[in-house]
């Protein structure tokens, strides 16, 4: 049996706890946000965020820190921003609420509350109009200072009298890999005598990804379906629903890598390292440092088993070195910045941990 929704009946469930991986500080140069600020030591902040139930109005953050003053800004999970809190002061706020965006979408779903500087001193948020030239996040060991939290919908009035569609029902494979395409299927029902069209939506992590018109007779019921291509998709639980106007249903598909990413190391000396790598999808390996300074990139690599590929890197150091496998495009990287610095690229990840292998301090042929 599928959960349900319904926002005239029944409570909105099976909600999802998603951590997303915001990048968004790119921009970022190290020991840059010091001078920004006049002061020695970086800005700091930190943010709860805890899960909750709401109409879809609004949220509550149950205490943000802002050594600098700033912003929170609520992102769903594809990392758009979907409201901007009012500046707030420097220090510490407790049950701070903050409103949905005029004509905005319901606040619900897998949201993360990203806590941002005010680098330009003037009191509003410009970090995406300036495509984060201004307004940065603050950060911490490298990474934005976020919560992230599952919001629900609660239960609306269950007299109040509504015309939608109903879904009754929701069916669907419960897992996938990233390289085909599945199909879910809703059963909508018109409840009143009198015939209607009205739209029917497929959402995925409460993004909408397809709309269709649906036009029923008086107390028709009909199963329509939504074909979803897998490899747009990341992998972990992906939340798909099916709703209408007041009602909808809730499943999970488990999506995974259609090819399992694996790093074995080979060899090594002072100034490279050989593996064999397997790419789920197009990428490249580099060398990098625990704090991911790279230190060397392969060139593009197309997705499938790699033997014997080799790695020449930067030697500096007695920092522990590894290999890193990203997806994207190796071009335009940037040193100076906090996070990886491909702009074009984000390491694969499973289970939320990136999938790297460690560099031997001796070659392992030698050692064996």
């Amino acid at each position: 049996m599928s959960p349900r929704v319904s926002f005239g009946t029944l409570k909105l469930v099976a909600v999802l706890v998603i951590v997303i991986a915001i990048v968004v500080a790119a921009g970022i140069t190290v020991g840059q946000a010091p001078a920004l600020f006049g002061v020695d030591d970086p800005p700091e902040a930190s943010i709860t965020f805890p899960d909750q139930t709401t109409d879809g109005n609004s949220v509550e953050i149950e205490s943000v820190s802002l050594s600098d003053g700033g912003f929170i800004v609520l992102r769903d999970s594809t990392g758009t921003a979907l409201v901007v809190s009012e500046y707030l002061e420097p220090g510490t706020h407790e049950t701070l609420t903050i409103e949905r965006a005029t004509d905005g979408a319901d606040l619900s779903g897998q949201l993360t509350a990203v806590v941002h500087q005010d680098t330009t001193d003037d009191g509003r948020y410009a970090y995406d109009a300036t495509d984060g030239a201004e307004d940065r996040p603050y950060m911490d060991a490298g990474y934005p200072v976020s919560d992230s939290a599952s919001v629900t919908l609660a239960d609306r009035d269950p007299e109040a009298a509504t015309d939608s569609f109903r879904v009754d029902s929701i069916d669907g494979p419960t897992s996938a890999t990233t390289n085909e395409t599945v199909t879910f299927e809703g059963e909508i029902r018109n409840p009143i005598g009198e015939d209607a069209r009205q739209p029917v939506e497929l959402r995925i992590d409460g993004e909408v990804r397809e709309r269709q018109l649906l036009e029923l007779d008086g107390n028709e019921d009909r199963t329509i379906g939504f074909d979803i291509d897998t490899d747009r998709l990341e992998p972990g639980d992906r939340t798909i629903g099916i709703y209408t106007r007041d009602d909808g249903a809730l499943a999970t598909l488990a999506i995974e890598y259609d090819i399992e990413p694996d790093l074995e190391v080979l060899e090594r000396n002072d100034s490279a390292v050989t593996v064999n790598a397997t790419l789920p999808e197009d990428g490249f390996l580099t060398v990098e440092t625990d704090g991911q300074d790279v230190r060397g990139v392969t060139e593009e690599l197309e997705a499938g088993e790699h033997e014997n590929v080799t790695l020449e890197f930067e030697p500096d150091g007695d920092d522990t070195l590894f290999v890193v496998m990203y997806t994207g495009i190796p071009d335009d990287h940037d040193p100076t910045a906090d996070d990886h610095g491909f702009p074009n690229a984000e390491p694969i990840t499973v289970d939320g941990d990136p999938v790297r292998a460690s560099v031997p301090e001796d070659d392992p042929l030698e050692v064996g």
